[in-house]
């Protein structure tokens, strides 16, 4: 399994509710020897083996793992039928031993379960989230109906190297309110893309940090699960999703009134994100941002450490942070845990 280390980082639908005030009640924070549960909102697990080395993972952390009951289920390419895995998730939530919930994967069908679960038990025990992808859906239905902070970082079943542990624990664990920078590369030949970052818009801006995945994301506009944007910084990231389809979800933001509501945007990693074929007869991903981030006259940035990469940064959903664009960094002024 992927090393962990604390090394440092450079750092029927309901009726549509009010929304609470997010982060107005805020999650413990997790301490060694916690009892933490694992959940599979989503997809399933092929292997065994698999959830195995993830309760290795989760273990060496210091944690407990405690195994939702319907775990190991499988219902075509979801982790059991709907209402079980939101029966897992509500259990989770109740349970008084358990501390916080880590999603195992993503996949797809978080946003499936959101009609079955108890969302006034979930409001009356915040906990921790942690999970990244498809659990995006679940970031933002809690934003909109729990109205406390959750975590973008890695699954449960991730890599969890040191620059992902570092970043989870300083959150977590210490409630610190780091600087996120994308480290230097390993060698001289540092014009590896996955450590730069690039400025669409400079300045500063300061809001509450919302978003995740885009298909998610964007597959939520006119749901009662989709949290009003109006001054929010806008965080994004996706994984195999052509440039036109990229162009497609932007534009459908724009459309929906949220792109022009935000007071920054960083987009993180696009991983395998470049259609078929040759590129000169389309525009490139970059070309694509601009096009939609620019005319916002907002500070944006490209190329954050989050995402479907080996090691990413922890993002507390709901919480406030300031961005420096031309600087490509993120500074939090508010944690996620009590």
């Amino acid at each position: 399994m992927a090393s962990i280390g604390a090394g440092a980082i450079a750092l029927s639908l309901p009726a549509v509710a009010a929304q609470p005030r997010i982060a107005s009640r805020r999650p413990p924070r997790l301490r060694s020897g916690d009892t933490v549960g694992l959940v599979k909102p989503a997809g399933f697990l092929a292997d065994d083996f698999d959830l195995k080395l993830t309760v290795e993972a989760i273990t060496a952390m210091g944690l407990k793992p405690k195994l939702a009951p319907h775990l190991s289920d499988r219902f075509g390419y979801l982790a059991g039928k709907d209402r079980d895995r939101a029966s897992d998730l509500n259990a989770m939530f109740a349970d008084e031993s358990v501390r916080a919930i880590f999603a195992v994967r993503g996949g797809w069908g978080s946003a499936r379960i959101l009609p079955f679960l108890d969302w006034n038990l979930i409001r009356r025990n915040p906990k921790l989230l942690i999970g990244f992808s498809d659990i995006t859906a679940l970031h933002m239905a809690i934003a909109t109906r729990a109205g406390f902070p959750t975590i973008h970082g890695p699954n449960a079943g991730s890599s969890w190297g040191k620059l992902s542990y570092a970043a989870f624990r300083e959150l977590a664990f210490d409630g610190a309110l780091p600087t996120y920078r994308n480290p230097p590369g390993d060698d001289d030949r540092l014009v590896q893309k996955k450590w730069r970052t690039r400025t669409i818009r400079a300045g500063k801006a300061s809001g509450r940090l919302l978003g995740g995945n885009l298909t998610v994301l964007s597959s939520l506009v006119g749901t009662p699960y989709l949290p009003d944007f109006t001054g929010a910084i806008l965080f994004i990231e996706d994984v195999d999703e052509a440039e036109y389809r990229i162009d497609r979800m932007l534009t459908q933001l724009g459309l929906a009134g949220i792109l022009g509501k935000l007071a920054g945007v960083v987009f993180g990693q696009c991983t395998e994100c470049q259609g078929e074929g040759p590129s000169y007869g389309g525009f490139t991903l970059g070309e694509v941002l601009r096009q939609h981030i620019e005319p916002l006259g907002i500070p944006a940035y490209q190329g954050a450490l989050f995402g479907h990469i080996d090691d990413q940064f922890s993002l507390p959903v709901g919480c406030r942070a300031e961005i420096d664009a031309e600087q490509g960094t993120i500074r939090l002024v508010e944690s996620p845990v009590a």
